[in-house]
This record gives structure tokens, C-alpha cells and sequence, in this order.
């Protein structure tokens, strides 16, 4: 599916930076993740958020490919060229190539030409979607790119992402957030939504981490009937979009509905999300998120719903 990209000139080097410490939080303290960048810069034109969705779903591959232990490397190369990749033709002029090697059990042959179609996953049930690999697809095809992959069963795998090198001025109007203070959640009681359970143990552990009390369920309809006819004592639901079964968005409008005192906050990874009819009036954020862009949506939005009920 195509999404509403919003593509930017960017420094590939900067943004690896920026999102490191949210590499190594969602993939653990059992895995070391190596950094090989060169020291001139690596410009490509691309959708922030979905480059450092696709980043982050590489990465989280990668640790569920060796079990939650082992080493990462992510090489970044410069005026690389683009080879032929699955039946295609090799690209013309010069890409970026970020590659994304782990140390885990590999992929067979057979897998090897599913792994990019959607809700293909050879994880267990309650484990993964499919869908990490088929949107690092998607926004690569729609960058005028593509990811390639190498693997051999039992010694690891690497995935080449190949986007178009791009020439001009980065966007320089990036801070680093995590040097920003987020919000502290003084024992607000939060209902997490997410499907997703790496993402799902990101959320609750940053919410914990800043003060907030959670609860976690895996879907909409548990999320329904864990809240009830009354909310059960929680201020706020913090909800995926992307999800089997009903949504995010139905998730929301079901609430305004039967708990309009219920504030909401939703969370996606695509950018078509953003642009869809019938999102306006609901609070989102882009995936991957800081702390202080989580905290302070979830903030505002409580305030929000109390002012409207006073």
C-alpha cells in the first residue's frame, strides 16, 4: 500500500545517532549493536519518520533473529551502487546503503522470498505481525530504492537497505531529545494498546520509567474489555493504529462513543495514517517516538478531555 510520504534531505550518520539510544532500549542489554559510518556525510531525500520506522524494524528483526543476544552491526556506505535485486535491474547513479547485520539463526531458502510480504512471519502467535519487513519494503520501493538480503542458516543474516544519494543541506532544525526533560507522569494509570511486543515492552518501560502506572493488552477488543463500563480506574489509553482485528482509530471512536471522558492517544509507524479522512480531531503521534513526545501528548490530552468535561 502507498503511503504520504513527506520527504526531506537528511544526514543518514545523524539520524543513526539520534535514534541509537532507542535501538539499544528496544533491543536489549544483551545485545551490542556496532556502529561502522564513515566521517563524510551521507545525504538521501526521505520520510523521516518511515526511514527511522524502517531502521527500528530492521533492528528488532535482527534481535528476534538471534534470540535477544548477540551483536548488530549497522555500516553505513556512501556512493554505494544498487545491484540487481530480486529480478530487477541494477539502479542507476549513486545510493546510500545502511546494512543491518546480525549474528542470529538465518533464513532458509525457502523463506527468503516471502519475508517481505505482509503478515508473512515465521515468529510464534502473539509474536509479530509481518508487517516490520514488508514496511522497510514499502518505503524503500516508494524512496526509489529497494533492500536486499543475505543469509545463511545458522550463521546470520544481513539486510541492505538502498536509498538514492541525494545532493543539497540537510535539514539541520534536529534536536537530540533525549537531553530534553519529558513530562513526569505522577502515577497516572495508562492503558497500552499494542499488538507489537517489542514495541509493547518499549512503551510500558519508558512509561514506568517516567512515573506512569501501566497496563498492557495486545488488542482492541481486550483493551474494551479491560476498560469496561467505566474505565476501571485508568486516565488515559495509549493505543497502535495498525492492528488485527478493530484498530486504533475504530478503538478511539468506540470510546468517545461509550467513555467520552476517556481520553486517547494513538501511535503509527505510517504516514498515510496522518493524511487518512476521519483522523482530525484525534491526538497522533509518529512511531518511532521519544519520551517527551510521548509523555507530553499524553499530558495534553488529559488535560484536553478534563477540560471538556468541566
Amino acid at each position: 500500500r502507498r503511503q504520504t510520504l513527506d520527504p526531506e534531505v537528511i544526514d543518514v550518520a545523524q539520524r543513526l545517532d539520534a535514534i541509537s539510544d532507542m535501538l539499544d532500549s528496544i533491543t536489549g542489554a544483551r545485545v551490542a549493536i556496532a556502529y561502522e559510518v564513515p566521517d563524510s556525510s551521507c545525504l538521501i531525500r526521505a520520510d523521516v519518520s518511515q526511514f527511522e520506522t524502517a531502521l527500528v524494524n530492521l533492528a528488532v528483526n535482527a534481535r528476534d533473529a538471534m534470540g535477544g543476544e548477540g551483536t548488530i552491526t549497522i555500516k553505513l556506505r556512501c556512493n554505494a551502487r544498487m545491484p540487481a535485486i530480486r529480478g530487477h535491474g541494477p539502479g542507476a547513479g549513486d545510493f546510500v546503503a545502511v546494512c543491518i547485520t546480525d549474528t542470529g539463526v538465518g533464513i532458509a531458502d525457502d523463506d527468503l522470498e516471502r519475508i517481505f510480504e505482509p503478515f508473512f512471519t515465521t515468529k510464534g502467535v502473539g509474536k509479530g505481525t509481518g508487517l516490520g519487513l514488508s514496511q522497510v519494503f514499502g518505503f524503500a520501493k516508494q524512496s526509489g530504492g529497494d533492500v536486499d538480503v543475505e543469509s545463511t542458516v545458522g550463521q546470520g543474516s544481513t539486510f541492505t537497505l538502498y536509498l538514492p544519494q541525494a545532493d543539497g543541506e540537510p535539514v539541520n532544525d534536529y534536536q537530540p531529545l533525549p537531553q530534553i526533560q519529558a513530562v513526569d507522569g505522577e502515577g497516572l494509570c495508562v492503558l497500552v494498546v499494542e499488538d507489537n511486543i517489542s514495541v509493547g515492552q518499549f512503551a510500558t518501560q519508558l512509561l514506568d520509567d517516567l512515573g506512569y502506572r501501566t497496563h498492557w493488552v495486545t488488542s482492541a477488543e481486550e483493551a474494551l474489555e479491560r476498560l469496561g463500563s467505566d474505565g476501571d480506574g485508568f486516565n488515559i489509553v495509549f493505543s497502535d493504529v495498525v492492528m488485527p482485528g478493530m484498530g486504533g482509530i475504530e478503538l478511539a471512536r468506540r470510546l468517545a462513543r461509550d467513555l467520552p471522558a476517556m481520553p486517547v492517544v494513538l501511535a503509527s509507524g505510517y504516514s498515510h495514517v496522518l493524511a487518512q479522512e476521519g483522523v482530525e480531531g484525534l491526538e497522533l503521534i509518529r512511531k518511532p517516538y521519544s519520551a517527551n513526545q510521548l509523555s507530553t501528548a499524553l499530558q495534553r490530552r488529559i488535560a484536553f478531555a478534563s477540560a471538556m468535561q468541566a
